[in-house]
């Protein structure tokens, strides 16, 4: 069986169960503010963190946990990022001993996430209060996984989730997975927060290794404005309850575990970018030709986090220069005499720019074309055959409105 998009998000995996509500972190009593994520089995886990030196205090408290490559819970909470905060450590591993209590399991199997606002004390009260409704309001697809999706959003505007279904050995598999992400979002992993559920058996090692190397080419490959942010994580937990053979060596069935959670991270990756900040379009920068994968990846994200770009993007204005321009401050060594650039849209494509040099072309063609949702970037730089992609949106008013009064 190939790989199928399927529904469920984090509940589609065997043995998961999700929910999520407001216990009272935020104002907005509509707003979910707490999620639950609850394997029946212990599973294997494996996480990569954000590369901002200031980090928050659940990712020091997460990665202590996940020393020994097991874990069955996770807690999050958002409006609150508990993060340069005195008594943050504290708080974070309070919050695994309250999800541990309720659950009936060791502390140290907790992940512990927060998202929100920095530098504000967190009261855990909330959650100590609420935790034995969260825990009662599990549930299985698809309103737990909503749910869960919901309670991690901050100013995002959609819920994210995605599910897919595939074959170890002829025994069908399911991974799931949840993740909020609107700003703040840079491609220096990890830029958001990225929660995956699985039901295939596999070592944690092997686990890891799949993950670290998968987020090169989806996670990190996205921006939406430059700014990588403290409290940033992506968890995978994969219980075995799929019943396959324990993938505990490179071969077919760790590559068909790793081909799964690569479509179900691009689509993750595509979605965070379309809800950037105030965007209006989704924008893809594919590369080809590239001599060396490092050079495709390099000029990729140039491109794709260009804010001179980005703006030409919101006002549909086909100016390529700053494309070449984003190009040639990559530090990728590209022959820029070689470069052809194209845009394209559910309108067409047209070509704007051959060997590096401008071509006549229809500016009301290409104002159509990039007036459209969806914008595809075509950077060719014909001299190799190495590609790489990378996802982000465009830069409008609307962003430095929601950034002006974030804290209030």
């Amino acid at each position: 069986m190939e790989c199928k998009y399927t529904e469920g998000g984090v509940c589609a995996a065997k043995g998961f169960r999700a929910n999520g509500i407001h216990c009272g972190i935020r104002k907005n009593k509509s707003k979910r503010d707490l999620a639950l994520i609850v394997s029946e089995k212990e599973a294997a886990a494996a996480a990569v963190y954000t590369t901002n030196l200031v980090k928050g205090a659940p990712i020091a408290v997460t990665r202590k946990n996940l020393e020994n490559g097991r874990a069955s819970v996770i807690l999050c909470n958002s409006g609150n990022a508990n993060t340069c905060n005195a008594d943050g450590y504290e708080k974070a591993t309070e919050m695994c001993a309250i999800a541990a209590k309720q659950c009936g399991i060791e502390k140290r199997n907790v992940v512990v996430a927060s998202t929100g606002v920095i530098g504000m004390p967190l009261d855990t009260a909330p959650i100590r209060n609420s935790i034995a409704e969260l825990y009662d309001g599990l549930t299985a697809a698809p309103e737990g996984s909503r749910f869960a999706a919901e309670a991690i959003m901050t100013t995002d505007t959609i819920v994210k989730e995605v599910a897919v279904r595939f074959e170890i050995d002829g025994v069908p598999c399911s991974m799931g997975g949840i993740a909020k992400g609107s700003g703040m979002i840079h491609p220096n992993m990890a830029t958001m927060l990225i929660f995956i559920t699985c039901d295939a058996l596999i070592t944690p090692e092997l686990l890891g290794k799949a993950l670290r190397e998968d987020v090169k080419t989806s996670f990190n490959m996205i921006s939406i404005d430059g700014d990588t942010s403290t409290n940033d994580m992506a968890v995978i937990l994969s219980n075995g309850m799929a019943g396959n053979a324990e993938i505990n060596a490179e071969g077919a069935a760790f590559d068909t575990f790793c081909r799964a959670l690569h479509m179900l991270t691009v689509r993750l990756s595509r979605m965070l970018a379309a809800d950037g900040e105030g965007a209006t379009k989704l924008l893809e920068c594919s590369v080809s030709g590239a001599p060396t994968l490092e050079t495709a990846q390099k000029t990729a994200k140039s491109v794709i986090c260009s804010s001179l770009l980005k703006a030409a993007m919101f006002g549909a204005d086909a100016n390529w220069g700053r494309v070449l321009c984003a190009i040639g401050y990559s530090g990728a060594l590209v022959d820029v005499n070689r470069i052809d650039v194209a845009f394209r849209s559910g309108k067409g494509m047209i070509t704007v720019c051959k060997n590096g040099t401008g071509v006549p072309f229809s500016e009301e063609q290409a104002k159509e074309i990039l007036q459209e949702k969806e914008i595809d970037i075509l950077v060719d730089l014909n001299d190799g055959n190495e590609t790489a992609t990378a996802w982000g949106c465009d830069l409008t008013y609307d962003y430095v409105k929601i950034n002006g009064d974030y804290r209030t």
